[in-house]
C-alpha cells in the first residue's frame, strides 16, 4: 500500500521536465504574439514598409532577447531533478515580464525615442535579468554538484554586465533614448554566443 502511495506522489510530482515543457509553450506564445504587432500594410509597395521599420528592429530585439532566456532555461532546470516551490514561484516571475514583452515592443516600435516607452522596454527586460538569475539562484540550491555549477557561472560576467546595461538604459531612457537603446544593442550583441557554461557543467 505504501509502495502504491509513493508510485502515485511520484507520478503527480512536477519534474523539471514538465515545467520546461510549459515555459517552452509560454515562451512559444509571447515570440506569437510578438510578431503579430508587425501588421500588414495595405499598399504593395516597397516605401509601405518603411514605418515598419523600427517596429521590426524592436521585433528582432526582442526575439532574441526571449530566444536567448529559453535556450539558458533549458539548460537550467536540466542542472537540478528536484522543482522547488522556490523554483517554481521564481520561474513563473520570470514568465510574467517575458510576457510583457510583446507589449512593451509594439509601443517602442510605434514610438520610437520616444522617452515613455523606451523606458518602459528597458525596465521590463531589467526585471527579465533580475528574474533569470533569482530563478538560477534558486535552481543551484537544488543543484547536483552544487559547487562545481557556482564555479561555473561565476567564469562569467555576462549576467552582470547584462543587468547593469539594462538599469543604465532605463536611467538614459529618460533623457537620452538613443543612448538607451545603444545599452539594451549592447546586451544583444554580447548574448549573440550562447551561455555554454551550464552546458559544460551538465
Amino acid at each position: 500500500m505504501n509502495t502504491q502511495h509513493d508510485d502515485t506522489s511520484s507520478h503527480n510530482e512536477l519534474t523539471p521536465a514538465r515545467l520546461e515543457a510549459f515555459s517552452d509553450a509560454v515562451m512559444a506564445i509571447i515570440i506569437t504574439i510578438t510578431v503579430l504587432e508587425l501588421h500588414i500594410p495595405e499598399a504593395h509597395t516597397f516605401t509601405a514598409l518603411q514605418p515598419l521599420i523600427p517596429l521590426g528592429i524592436a521585433y528582432v530585439i526582442s526575439f532574441h532577447t526571449i530566444g536567448t532566456y529559453w535556450n539558458n532555461h533549458h539548460h537550467l532546470l536540466r542542472a537540478t531533478k528536484h522543482i522547488s516551490a522556490g523554483i517554481m514561484w521564481a520561474n513563473l516571475n520570470l514568465l510574467f515580464w517575458l510576457s510583457l514583452i510583446p507589449f512593451t515592443t509594439g509601443w517602442l516600435g510605434r514610438n520610437y525615442a520616444q522617452h515613455a516607452p523606451t523606458v518602459v522596454y528597458a525596465a521590463v527586460l531589467l526585471c527579465c535579468a533580475v528574474s533569470y538569475a533569482l530563478l538560477q539562484s534558486q535552481v543551484v540550491k537544488h543543484a547536483s554538484k552544487r559547487e562545481k555549477l557556482e564555479q561555473e557561472l561565476r567564469s562569467s560576467r555576462k549576467g552582470i554586465v547584462s543587468v547593469v546595461s539594462y538599469a543604465l538604459a532605463v536611467v538614459t531612457g529618460f533623457y537620452w533614448p538613443i543612448l538607451s537603446d545603444a545599452f539594451i544593442v549592447l546586451v544583444l550583441v554580447l548574448w549573440f554566443i550562447p551561455d555554454r557554461r551550464i552546458e559544460k557543467h551538465l
